[in-house]
């Protein structure tokens, strides 16, 4: 596909057509690669996306117990004090 650079104030861009944006599911923010004379964009997604939703289902299932003691057997306070 070929499309043109723009003039965006001072600078140029690249117009993606509402087509390109919905298939690839861009919103806001891409994330720009260079690698071997190509340049990469991917669509940034909400790393933290539904998170909630997930807490509350763990929560639910009792499956949200820590994986690890918060605090250590060997663990020496005395050397924050």
């Amino acid at each position: 596909m070929e499309t043109s650079i723009i003039q965006i104030g001072n600078s140029k861009g690249l117009r993606l057509s509402k087509t390109i944006l919905e298939k690839y599911h861009i919103k806001d923010k891409v994330e720009l690669i260079l690698e071997k004379g190509q340049i990469i964009l991917r669509p940034i997604d909400s790393p933290r996306k539904n998170w909630e939703e997930k807490f509350k289902k763990m929560a639910k299932n009792e499956d949200d117990q820590l994986l690890m003691n918060d605090v250590f057997d060997d663990e020496n306070f005395d050397e924050w004090i």
